[in-house]
């Protein structure tokens, strides 16, 4: 596959402990892009963030949170960005989904 030029990078933002059917939310989501052959995708894990409710979730030397943020990000051509955007949507109860156009550079 080979993407140069226009794409489009999704992300996702949602809890580290967030599950969906008993599984983790973050691992769902990656396998389901891959299934749909996204081009890529990668899981980042903050250290400090918080989202609508204003908690804020961080990890520190004496405390570790068990519900770090994460953000996913895939980047593939704008039809498979949309295509995959419903079979996610499901499955984010708490979070924040974005989509903006980027320019591909290199994708080896």
């Amino acid at each position: 596959m080979k993407i140069e030029g226009e794409a489009y990078l999704l992300r996702i933002f949602l809890g580290e402990s967030d599950r969906v059917d008993g599984k983790l939310a973050y691992k769902k989501i990656v396998e389901i892009l891959r299934e749909n052959d996204i081009a890529g995708a990668t899981v980042l894990r903050g250290i400090m963030g918080y989202g609508a409710s204003s908690r804020i979730h961080s990890a520190g030397l004496l405390t570790l949170s068990g519900d770090l943020p994460i953000v996913i990000e895939a980047v593939d051509r704008k039809e498979k960005i949309d295509n995959v955007i419903p079979k996610i949507e499901g499955f984010i109860s708490r979070g924040l989904i974005t989509l903006e156009k980027v320019h591909v550079i290199k994708y080896v």
